[in-house]
């Protein structure tokens, strides 16, 4: 059993790329396998392995200046997700693409998961969810707003365009694991929108604390390793993923007639060319040769 770390934390940092060596060192000494991304904003990512490794990285983590109050949130994966480790630079750690977006300066209000259904279920507060069209098509909370963006980057034109349904309400976001709200709360009281709230958490901690029984959550929890989703106490879903567009697939998907593994399925099949299967498929073959050999192809 793995145990998988997700974390984020804003924090200033003046050299980022000047943390990734020892980071890199660490998780290859440890074994550890996910991504983490690192920005003069602070550190974000994902990353699985043995219980002392995570220990270890978190310690690491923890140490550098401005990081001693790091929060993670922990879940277990019977495989490996993740095929390598990567600790990559990058301009935003969560991209929006709003210069002026600073979570440091301030968020919407935190509420804890305990308190989420309460607030949601009242008539003055709309519910809208950051995250991706996959990611809300395979679960999402009751009566949730779906901005059916793309990309993150989408979140701030479709506000401009709808914000007038929001008239006189109370605002709650969520995420996957709160990042996403990190940013979109602050830009919406850069809006002007008064009372602003945030899921502390994300949908991660909510699956993790509220039973199910009391859950307003319905369906599974897209993440981004190889587990596909998650559901309540963060149990691994029965999804699958297209490895050809990344998106999550029903286990009946895979009995259509646009689904090729590897390939395409019926959400991308016509946004790629024969050229593009082509060389789907002879990755496909590669790794089919190589798990005749034993091995785990990561290419």
């Amino acid at each position: 059993m793995f145990t998988v770390a997700a974390l984020y934390h804003f924090t200033r940092f003046d050299d980022p790329n000047g943390l990734r060596p020892a980071i890199i060192s660490l998780c290859e000494r440890e074994g550890l396998r996910g991504t983490l991304l690192v920005a003069k904003e602070g550190i974000n990512g994902t990353v699985a392995g043995t219980r002392a490794g995570i220990d270890a990285l978190l310690a690491h983590l923890r140490a550098v200046p401005g990081c001693s109050d790091l929060e993670h949130k922990e879940s277990t994966a019977s495989d490996m997700p993740f095929n390598r480790m990567k600790v990559r630079l990058k301009r935003e750690i969560v991209t929006m693409g709003q210069p002026d977006v600073d979570p440091l300066a301030g968020t919407g209000h935190y509420v804890k998961p305990s308190d989420w259904n309460a607030l949601i279920q009242s008539d003055d507060v709309a519910v809208i969810d950051t995250r991706n069209d996959y990611e809300v098509a395979i679960g999402t909370f009751e009566g949730a707003v779906d901005p059916k963006t793309k990309s993150f980057g989408e979140f701030p034109a479709w506000w401009e365009a709808n914000k007038d349904r929001f008239h006189n309400k109370r605002v709650a976001m969520f995420c996957t694991g709160g990042i996403r709200c990190e940013k979109s709360t602050n830009y919406l009281l850069g809006q002007g929108v008064e009372e602003v709230y945030h899921l502390k958490g994300g949908i991660l901690k909510y699956l993790e604390e509220v039973p199910e029984a009391d859950s307003t959550w319905n369906g599974e929890c897209f993440v981004f390793d190889g587990r596909v989703s998650v559901g309540h106490a963060l149990k691994e879903g029965n999804l699958h993923l297209c490895y050809a567009c990344r998106r999550p697939l029903q286990p009946d998907d895979l009995h259509r007639d646009e689904y090729e593994a590897g390939v395409s399925c019926h959400h991308c099949l016509h946004e790629t060319t024969e050229a593009d299967r082509a060389r789907f498929r002879e990755r496909q073959k590669q790794i089919r040769l190589a798990e005749k050999r034993g091995e785990k192809h990561i290419g």
